[in-house]
């Protein structure tokens, strides 16, 4: 089976010494995507919303750079740090998924990797040449 790294440029993550995500043959593997902007600065402080949009769109842009797309997640793990949001997360969801939607976990974590981050969300993916529907 073929593994390799998927890389974006600018890559945000490179001074934390991540991956953004792997593809291991039609698997695509991505690491926990925040609101971090391509200047590796955290974007929308204090704001939910428009962090889990950043989140979202930087999800789909590793997807996107891996062979793959939101359409095809099949799993994805979601941190908040305040449930209160959880609301926000199934609209946020049928937003940028479809149905079938993806299997899901979400859960409240006292802190991410910076204090000020409020959600992170990781995801297993089908590449897109692999999807049968």
């Amino acid at each position: 089976m073929k593994v390799s790294s998927i890389n974006i440029h600018p890559d945000p993550y490179q001074p934390f010494h991540l991956s953004q995500g792997y593809r291991a043959g039609d698997l695509l593997f991505i690491s926990g995507q925040t609101a971090i902007g391509e200047d590796g600065a955290l974007t929308g402080i204090g704001n939910f919303d428009i962090q889990a949009e950043k989140a979202f769109q930087n999800l789909e842009k590793v997807l996107k750079a891996g062979g793959s797309s939101l359409g095809n997640v099949i799993k994805v793990t979601i941190l908040l740090r305040d449930m209160a949001n959880f609301s926000k997360i199934v609209a946020l969801r049928k937003r940028y998924f479809t149905p079938p939607y993806p299997a899901d976990t979400i859960m409240e974590v006292s802190s991410l990797y910076s204090p000020d981050a409020l959600i992170e969300i990781e995801a297993v993916a089908v590449a897109d040449e692999a999807v049968e529907r």
